[in-house]
């Protein structure tokens, strides 16, 4: 078969080769519930005409890399230009509805999260078809989806499961640009997109049960192959990774992707509440540590690190990052585009502080003025490295608390690798889980277990009342001795007075 042959069997299920597939991000409700979150408007990417494949195609699952995950999608097709069109209008610009398969390589999402560039964008990771379906013979708002893996169903919903329906899709890209006569966009995927590995057979069927007949898009069939050699050159470009929070994303969940429960979970870290968190901004940093070292925990201060602002009091729950020595092979597969220090900056919470594991290195930068003024845009309580800071003056101006263990010019790559987060990390010598309760003064920052935290304060500002009496009778001319700490008659009058 010649080559122009070969590249036509590609678009056999669609009217040519589109001059633009467009795909949506999240639009059903089931994988938006799956997600943990539900878009007021739809988001884009686009994917190349070179992706096409037809039905009965291979797709390659390249060496190396094993979180090869298939969305099974309605595609539409445009049939008339559309170009500014009103919803109520945008239907009839599609000339076909079809079945689609929307795969991707998690394995690369690290550095093109959002754009799905290098994991969506491979031969093949589009196969359309098997036929096409005339939209005026159907309702939009009653399509069938369902996708089958090795034989058994693992995708089964409906287009009244979208949040957006199909028309506002045409709409709203229209006013963008033009959609021409052939475009394709790819809808978005229900709950049970999950991974598959060589020799899984996946299909893809779009019906319209309503309809008298039942037209029908027929099997998009497309079997998993293994990739041999070296699947990527990393020194142009970026290599594959995973984490455990790609795995569970790519197979659905984490009990799917076989990890085990996140005790206490990164998703949903203990909020302080209003009262509490008030407790421990009035509490300072030196009554809680004696607090702690009374329940037999001295290891719990954050060392080596300074305030930037010695006024400000940090409360908050641990968001952690972690980085490793900085070796040049690794750096270049995880240092780069969006890397895990980019990740934890955007991902962030109200409330919760930022602590960075440099290994007491201070000899570069471990973040700078544009991740500080995302921090704080994200309302974060803080940040805490043991490293170093660069853009120094900028960082402070930013205002929002931040401990480091000083200044440093050098950008991070010359000691660091942005590894992991939402992790188990050591920093200044403490060990701090994600959703620990970090309090900060001019004293220093302590790490305080979230079982213990209540029990802790309360006694910290009981403390603190009696350690003023103290200090007042001390005032008055009474010694130390007997005082502080106090005897058996000093209690005794302490006791009485606040009766």
């Amino acid at each position: 078969m010649s080559e122009t042959a070969q590249a036509d069997a590609r678009f056999a299920g669609l009217p040519g080769r589109p001059g633009k597939i467009i795909a949506i991000h999240l639009s059903y409700a089931s994988r938006a519930d799956q997600r943990g979150r539900r878009p007021a408007d739809p988001s884009y990417f686009f994917k190349p005409s070179s992706s096409v494949a037809a039905t009965g195609s291979e797709i390659v699952r390249p060496a190396g890399t094993e979180l090869l995950a298939f969305e099974g999608e309605i595609a539409i097709v445009i049939g008339t230009p559309a170009k500014n069109v009103a919803l109520e209008d945008a239907w009839s610009h599609v000339g076909w509805v079809t079945a689609a398969n929307d795969f991707g390589l998690y394995d690369l999402r690290a550095n093109d999260k959002g754009s799905n560039v290098r994991s969506k964008g491979g031969d093949g990771y589009t196969p359309i078809g098997a036929q096409l379906i005339d939209a005026r013979t159907i309702d939009p708002a009653a399509l069938r989806l369902r996708t089958w893996v090795n034989g058994q169903v693992v995708q089964d919903d409906t287009t009244a499961g979208l949040i957006f329906p199909l028309a506002q899709f045409v709409a709203d890209l229209s006013q963008h640009f033009t959609l021409e006569v052939g475009d394709v966009i790819l809808t978005g995927t229900p709950a049970g997109s999950s991974v598959v590995r060589p020799g899984d057979v996946v299909e893809v069927e779009v019906d319209a049960p309503d309809v008298d007949g039942c037209p029908t898009s027929g099997r998009l069939v497309t079997t998993v192959v293994q990739g041999t050699g070296i699947g990527f050159d990393g020194a142009i470009g970026s290599l594959p990774q995973v984490d455990d929070t790609q795995r569970a994303e790519a197979w659905g969940s984490r009990e799917l992707a076989g990890l085990p429960e996140v005790v206490g979970p990164v998703d949903a870290a203990p909020a302080l509440s209003p009262e509490l968190r008030a407790k421990l901004e009035a509490v300072p940093v030196a009554g809680l540590s004696q607090q702690l070292r009374k329940r037999g925990l001295d290891n719990v201060t954050i060392d080596g690190v300074a305030p930037l602002h010695p006024e400000a009091k940090l409360v908050g729950t641990a968001k952690t990052l972690r980085f490793v020595p900085n070796r040049e092979d690794l750096f270049t597969s995880h240092g780069g585009g969006y890397n895990a220090q980019k990740r934890a900056f955007d991902a962030v919470r109200e409330g919760e502080v930022i602590v960075i594991e440099a290994r007491g290195e201070a000899g570069s930068g471990t973040l700078g003025d544009i991740l500080a003024i995302r921090a704080n845009a994200q309302h974060a309580a803080g940040i805490v490295t043991d490293g170093g800071v660069r853009d120094h003056d900028a960082v402070a101006a930013v205002g929002i608390p931040v401990y480091s263990n000083g200044a440093h010019p050098a950008v991070l790559g010359r000691k660091h690798v942005p590894w992991d987060h939402d992790i188990t990390i050591a920093c200044g010598g403490a060990t701090v889980q994600p959703g620990d309760v970090i309090v900060g003064d001019n004293d220093g920052v302590i790490v305080i277990p979230p079982a213990l935290v209540e029990e802790v304060v309360d006694a910290a500002l009981a403390q603190e009342d009696e350690d003023a009496w103290i200090a007042a009778k001390v005032a008055e001319g009474h010694p130390v001795d007997g005082l502080f700490p106090m005897n058996a008659a000093w209690r005794a009058i302490y006791d009485q007075e606040h009766a």
